[in-house]
């Protein structure tokens, strides 16, 4: 049986770390070439090395994606090594709870820049390489947060730029549904990530997921592990008439939060 991205070329925003290395590595699994994009190049090459030690079906560009021509860099680069791009995920982002009145510019800036600007950017960079190979998909790696607020983790500028991500998926995939390039979005609740570990310890992010496990109907938080497929999925040939959705990988949070697990919540946060 062939694989499924055989012969295809993805690359992935954020692909150093938490759900972007583990969506490469699945990619790679289903024969696909990968460009793994990110801010930090020894976590990129790290990953590489974790995911393909030949190096032969991997390429790391490292580098922020803020400007029109950051993109277009990361795309030709692509472009110059596997000759194509068929596959674009974003999933860059920086989750960082603070209280809207202790907000910054540096805030502001943080969640625009690891949010926002990335993924509009990338995905103008992808369009004209994808008409010529006649389509191709996006996916966006959302949040929850994006869609509803929550009490415990006020993060109102996280929000605010993944709600963004989230309607510039609806507005591309009706306006490049024309040329067969599909855009969805995946929308998480708590899942394990070295994300945590940008703003607490190892210790404090362990302590604080094992917190919010009460907090999923399905009774614990996610693992990268948990959403790849979904991202997979929404990327291949299955999902081809599947255009502007936004699917909840949550462990059932958005179905109805109940009030039971919200002070268990912030019992466990207090």
């Amino acid at each position: 049986m062939n694989a499924k991205f055989q012969d295809q070329v993805v690359v992935i925003t954020g692909g150093g770390g938490g759900i972007g290395k583990a969506s490469a590595r699945r990619f790679l699994a289903e024969g696909a070439r990968v460009v793994l994009s990110g801010t930090r190049p020894a976590v990129l090459e790290r990953a590489r090395a974790e995911i393909d030690p030949s190096g032969q079906r991997t390429l790391v560009h490292a580098g922020h994606i803020t400007a029109r021509e950051h993109a277009r860099a990361l795309v030709e680069r692509a472009l110059d090594r596997f000759g194509a791009v068929d596959v674009l995920v974003n999933s860059t982002g920086i989750f960082r709870p603070v209280p809207f009145t202790h907000q910054t510019e540096e805030h502001l800036e943080e969640a625009l820049g690891s949010i926002m600007r990335p993924t509009f950017w990338a995905s103008q960079a992808v369009v004209e390489p994808m008409r010529e190979r006649g389509g191709g998909a996006i996916v966006n790696v959302g949040s929850m947060w994006a869609l509803d607020a929550i009490p415990t983790t006020p993060t109102s500028v996280y929000s605010m730029a993944q709600a963004g991500r989230h309607s510039l998926t609806k507005n591309l995939a009706i306006e490049l549904a024309p040329d067969g390039i599909r855009v969805n979005t995946v929308a998480l609740a708590f899942v394990e990530t070295p994300s945590y570990e940008r703003f607490m310890s190892p210790e404090e992010a362990r302590a604080v997921l094992d917190s919010v496990n009460a907090f999923h109907p399905l009774g614990r938080h996610g693992q990268p592990a948990d959403v790849v497929e979904a991202v997979l999925f929404l990327a291949s040939r299955e999902a081809g008439w599947i255009t502007g959705t936004t699917l909840p990988i949550d462990g059932g949070v958005l179905a109805g939060r109940s009030p039971a697990a919200h002070a268990q919540v912030a019992e466990a946060a207090a």
